[in-house]
């Protein structure tokens, strides 16, 4: 399904059985990898707590946006991805270049995230992934400027959309989430994992090279 250009949700992706397995492997990869709450380079407290799995994670402070290897408070590397996400990015990203990078955020009730772009990787071509477990998000997406109009979209545990081509760089958020919707994760809210690839893509074999 189509909401915008570009923009396509693929509800109930994740059957029960699936849902409940990705939310355990996130969970045990939270005693390595802790979720927390990161800081705006202006020093604003974002209100979802984050952590990461894969080679990569996005991360933000006071010295900017930007990807890193290593979690910031724990200082080792991420989690590895569960092998669900890969495949779920073969059918919905690219089938030959993995994803680098899964942002995990977990939103509490009475969390948000404003309008924002994910501008922070090499490669635009690449599409952003994001899956959803949990309570229901009320999902906002609109253009390539802040000012744009905006649709709404609810966000069901299971769902996986995508953001490409004409919605790649467009400015999207979370208005709310609703309380009570879904029993999955321990003590309510939501968790929402973003696949993307941050870095270049690696050369492909088979692929021309220059003399």
């Amino acid at each position: 399904m189509e909401v915008v250009p570009g923009f396509t949700l693929s509800p109930g992706r994740l059957d029960a059985k699936a849902q409940a397995d990705l939310l355990n492997a996130v969970l045990e990869a939270a005693h390595a990898a802790p979720f927390h709450r990161q800081v705006t380079p202006g020093g604003k407290p974002m209100s979802v707590e984050m952590t990461g799995l894969g080679p990569l994670s996005w991360v933000t402070d006071g010295r900017g946006y930007r990807y890193e290897p290593l979690h910031p408070l724990t200082g080792a590397p991420w989690p590895e991805m569960p092998a669900i996400l890969q495949t779920l990015w073969a059918e919905f990203g690219d089938a030959r270049v993995p994803a680098d990078a899964c942002l995990v955020n977990r939103y509490r009730e009475g969390a948000r995230m404003s309008l924002h772009r994910d501008e922070d990787e090499a490669d635009y071509a690449f599409p952003v992934l994001s899956i959803s477990l949990g309570d229901t998000a009320v999902f906002r997406i609109g253009g390539l400027q802040r000012n744009d109009p905006t649709r709404s979209v609810r966000l069901a545990s299971g769902d996986v959309c995508r953001l490409a081509g004409p919605a790649r760089l467009a400015y999207h958020g979370v208005d709310r989430i609703l309380p009570g919707s879904s029993r999955l994760v321990p003590g309510g809210g939501r968790i929402n994992l973003t696949l993307r690839r941050a870095r270049p893509a690696p050369p492909l074999a088979g692929a021309p090279t220059a003399d």
